[in-house]
């Protein structure tokens, strides 16, 4: 079955085969919130991107093959609900963006814009977005021989940025959102959020002066 990126709570994982990399989406938690278990294909080494609630289906999901690490997008409880039970569960480290740390559970590395994480032979890039959290993190992959993939926590959904606070969160967001990510990758980058369905760079590209004019 061609990979869609639906998924809901209580049903079955969406699975996508890349080159380097197998991604497996489940919807998890009261808010339904998606993570995702990243799988180096060539030495099955296995990263968890949201920790966010229902450690048994997320530690099904990880399955026998264990988990080296544990990426925290931001430091909203709803995305770290499970956070503690995965790591004592299966001894993986915790990562989570620098001016986000303070405020998550359990955090045993952090990194800034620009910095990498390693699953197996294949890197993540860290790309830093200010304004949902002061310290939320976008992962980047870039497929070799094949396309950009971002996951982007609660930063970028389908429809416009994730949610601010004031003016001057939703600016500084999406100002990021434009330099980084929509000025930087082609249309063709997919992106997995937070919570929702998936979309592409340039499904969402033709919205963004929508976005700045609405203000949210």
């Amino acid at each position: 079955m061609a990979y869609t990126g639906d998924v809901t709570h209580g049903g079955g994982p969406a699975v996508r085969e890349l080159a380097g990399l197998t991604v497996k989406k489940v919807s998890v938690g009261p808010m339904d919130n998606n993570a995702y278990v990243l799988t180096c294909r060539s030495d099955g080494s296995q990263l968890l991107i949201d920790a966010a609630n229902d450690a048994e289906t997320l530690l099904e999901l990880i399955g026998p093959a264990g988990l080296a690490t544990v990426v925290t997008t931001h430091r909203h409880p709803d995305h770290t609900g499970a956070l503690k039970e995965i790591v004592k569960a299966t001894g993986a480290r915790s990562v989570a963006g620098a001016d986000d740390a303070a405020a998550i559970p359990l955090v045993t590395d952090t990194v800034s814009d620009g910095d990498t994480i390693a699953v197996g032979d294949c890197t993540l890039e860290v790309i830093h977005l200010v304004g949902h959290t002061p310290g939320s993190i976008v992962l980047l992959y870039r497929e070799p021989g094949g396309i950009a993939h971002l996951w982007t926590g609660d930063s970028l959904f389908p429809g416009g940025p994730g949610g601010t606070r004031n003016p001057k969160d939703f600016a500084s967001l999406m100002g990021d959102l434009e330099t980084k990510i929509f000025g930087r990758l082609p249309d063709d980058t997919w992106f997995y959020p937070g919570h929702g369905k998936d979309s592409t760079i340039g499904a969402e590209r033709p919205a963004i002066p929508e976005w700045r004019a609405r203000g949210w």
